[in-house]
């Protein structure tokens, strides 16, 4: 979940403020609730819509077995396929 602090940081990154209890005290310029509210929005949309990218590299894999990989040809072709079944499993932008 995209935090308050996180949308404030991302709208203003010179923003310099304090967060207790869900209520924000501003030292700078304020930002209105419904621009904070939009923005952390926004960017939890961003972040959910690369779920794919992160599951795949969770999934993908090790240095380890890349290196291994390498020098024999039946660990190839093990990583080509587990490679190929985790970009099945997860569909870019999917």
């Amino acid at each position: 979940m995209i935090t308050k602090l996180e949308a404030i940081r991302s709208l203003d990154p010179n923003a310099h403020c304090t967060l207790a209890d869900d209520v924000v005290t501003w030292m700078t310029t304020p930002i209105s609730e419904a621009d904070i509210a939009t923005e952390q929005a926004r960017l939890q949309a961003e972040y959910d819509s690369l779920a794919w990218e992160r599951n795949r590299k969770a999934e993908y894999p090790s240095i380890e077995e890349l290196v291994v990989a390498l020098y024999d040809s039946e660990d190839r072709a093990a990583i080509d396929e587990k490679r190929a079944a985790v970009k099945l499993k997860h569909p870019k932008g999917g």
